[in-house]
């Protein structure tokens, strides 16, 4: 205990707190008193779960390696989960935060179990299947609205809500990352063989950062759907795993500060694109092709953005 405490960053720990305090306080003010209108909540409700859904999917396929393409599928679970739990059995709005997690990282393991054994292009052709399954099964099930889906959804979600929710998941992720089940995790990423070669179970690795991945991905489908009052299968298509994906390969494949970026930036972009939906999807290949050619390694690579860039600020020089 006496080394845990010694060993303990209170200054990191305060900057990180006044950070975070000053952020939450400065929004919630603009949106008190009106500086904020709802399209600025709009989009800043899109930035935070786009956060949630970028820096959950980077545990999975930037720091684990695996090539997973069904992360819509996931956060299909956890929204059409916590809304039958609000809307249809009129349960608090936690409980259905907390299934709508349990959910999504149960789809995961079940998912996770039989398919993280292959690799590369198989993996992510299971992966696209697996979101698709979900999808289909949601428009043939008559008790969530079917194709249709659920309309009139109580509006739940609050700045508050999503301001725990973006820090909670980018909080757990990185203290994963930096973790000995880290060091696990990365290691399968740079070198299963050796991995497996040192006694690391490989398998349980991938499974666990699956499923961790899947969870948050199933608390921004919770976030997403008290948010926007309606939710539909065809919201979680394809083409949304897509443009997750696109935010972890442009902030660059084992950087959660670069997801985080890469997610505020898609979302400025697809906001001043709406009336442009074709010119949105053309930019997004274009991004995706420039990004391969010139900086394969994303816009951050591994590197990241911690208060040891703001040390200065504090006279700490270490």
């Amino acid at each position: 205990m006496q080394t845990i405490i010694k060993n303990w960053n209170w200054r990191k720990f305060v900057f990180e707190v006044l950070v975070l305090t000053g952020i939450f306080m400065l929004i919630q003010y603009g949106i008190s008193n009106g500086l904020l209108n709802s399209y600025h909540q709009i989009n800043l409700s899109s930035m935070c779960i786009n956060i949630m859904l970028a820096v959950s999917l980077s545990l999975i396929n930037g720091f684990t390696g695996q090539l997973s393409l069904g992360h819509a599928g996931f956060m299909a679970v956890g929204a059409y989960t916590s809304v039958v739990m609000t809307n249809m059995l009129g349960q608090p709005f936690i409980l259905g935060i907390l299934m709508a997690c349990l959910m999504a990282g149960l789809a995961g393991f079940i998912i996770g179990v039989p398919t993280l054994r292959l690799k590369g292009d198989y993996l992510a052709i299971a992966t696209l299947g697996f979101g698709e399954i979900i999808r289909v099964v949601l428009q043939n099930i008559d008790y969530v609205g079917g194709p249709a889906g659920i309309l009139g959804i109580t509006q739940l979600t609050t700045w508050p809500w999503l301001f725990a929710a973006t820090v909670l998941t980018v909080v757990v992720i990185v203290n994963l990352i930096n973790s000995s089940y880290g060091r696990a995790i990365i290691s399968v990423r740079e070198d299963e063989i050796a991995s497996e070669l040192m006694g690391i179970n490989t398998t349980y690795y991938k499974v666990l950062a699956f499923v961790i991945g899947a969870m948050f991905a199933g608390l921004a489908g919770a976030m997403y759907a008290h948010y926007f009052y309606i939710i539909k299968p065809g919201t979680f298509n394809f083409m949304k795993s897509f443009d997750i994906l696109v935010m972890v390969v442009l902030g660059g494949l084992g950087s959660t500060t670069g997801a985080v970026i890469a997610a505020i930036f898609i979302t400025l972009l697809t906001a001043a694109l709406q009336k442009w939906a074709a010119i949105r999807m053309i930019l997004y290949a274009f991004i995706l092709i420039v990004i391969m050619i010139y900086r394969p390694q994303g816009l951050m690579g591994n590197k990241e953005l911690t208060t040891k860039t703001f040390g200065r600020v504090w006279g700490d020089k270490k």
